[in-house]
């Protein structure tokens, strides 16, 4: 008996191995730890590993592959229809694996490689320490507020703000020196977000699809390097409205006999992505008049029919699909019309 599939769940420590053969028999459950899995996918004859994709699930995909084995990642909504009820343990998720694997109707997510990974760690990043500036923001308004303190919206009002500060005499000193040391960290991070859009745009220019994607009105090369890092293989969709459905920007459905019912979007796949792209179609939307093409027309026919947020997510959704296209084609954006709107 041979073992042809084993379903590897994983952990940070400890891992569960299920194998079977190619009728789907049980030959082999195994506890693994962290030091072992190496070892024991080398010694093992060359069969598929199917892997939930999660967590350093692309580290011990490649782990795995370098062993020799055919290395699957498989998503984990499609897993979770088949684990048992009342039995979740790291050894029935192993078996949910394999049965997952062998549904004709399961898909794969690609492999990503170490400088894919490296280059989502710049996003992760950057992601990270805008979300704490806008914290230290919300923070340091919240606290000149207090004090009657206020200025308009908008980060490049803030040193309007501190000189108020600094030139209030009736502020105490301790509240002075709290906003000094806030404005401090403020400005370290400006500097690291700085230093990391830097990197990410010089990856943009090198990148041959991400100049494709730079084409297109409302994609910036932030957006660019994402798509271009994430999405590992094009072909994996089938069409434009899969890789949108991907983004989760496609109408979720509550249809019954034969009553299509649509709802709002589905906000699945990749988060980032997906707010990316309605950042852009938002700042295409306020540019409209002057986006003379064929999709500026479309875009201002739209808007005089619908609520502007509907129309925005509207364009991010054919932006998704003009990038599918852009990237399966190998071609550059080329407008049906006149001119592309200046941005």
């Amino acid at each position: 008996m041979k073992i042809t599939m084993i379903g590897l769940d994983i952990a940070k420590s400890v891992f569960q191995a299920h194998g079977t053969d190619a009728n789907g028999k049980c030959l082999l459950k195994r506890k693994l730890g962290r030091s072992e899995v190496a070892s024991f996918f080398g010694k093992l004859e060359r069969c598929q590993v199917v892997l939930e994709a999660c967590g350093t699930s692309h580290h011990w995909a490649r782990v795995i592959r370098d062993a020799g084995h055919d290395v699957k990642l498989i998503p984990p909504d499609m897993v979770k229809p088949f684990v048992k009820r009342g039995k979740k343990n790291d050894a029935v998720d192993a078996a949910a694996i394999c049965l997952a694997a062998l549904h004709p109707d399961t898909r794969f997510v690609p492999i990503k490689n170490e400088e894919q990974q490296s280059l989502l760690s710049l996003h992760s990043t950057r992601t990270l320490l805008v979300k704490q500036q806008t914290m230290l923001v919300n923070a340091l308004r919240a606290l000149a507020a207090e004090f009657g303190l206020i200025v308009p919206l908008g980060n490049s009002r803030l040193p309007d703000l501190l000189a108020k500060i600094e030139t209030s005499p009736d502020l105490p000193d301790v509240m002075k020196q709290t906003v000094i040391l806030i404005f401090e960290q403020y400005g370290k991070l400006s500097e690291s977000i700085g230093c990391l859009e830097r990197r990410i745009q010089a990856h943009a220019r090198q990148d041959e699809d991400a100049r494709r994607l730079l084409t297109i009105p409302g994609i910036g090369p932030m957006t660019a390097s994402l798509i271009v890092a994430s999405v590992t293989d094009i072909d994996t969709f089938e069409s434009a409205r899969h890789f949108a459905a991907w983004l989760g920007l496609v109408p979720r459905q509550h249809s019954s006999g034969g009553k299509v019912r649509l709802g709002r979007i589905t906000k699945t796949g990749n988060r980032e992505i997906r707010k990316l792209l309605v950042l852009g179609a938002t700042s295409m939307s306020f540019r409209a008049q002057k986006w003379t093409s064929a999709a500026g027309a479309w875009l201002c026919k739209l808007l005089e029919r619908r609520p502007t947020r509907l129309a925005t997510v509207a364009l991010a959704n054919k932006l998704a699909r003009i990038v599918w296209a852009l990237l399966s084609r190998k071609e550059i954006y080329r407008p049906a019309g006149r001119n592309v709107a200046v941005i």
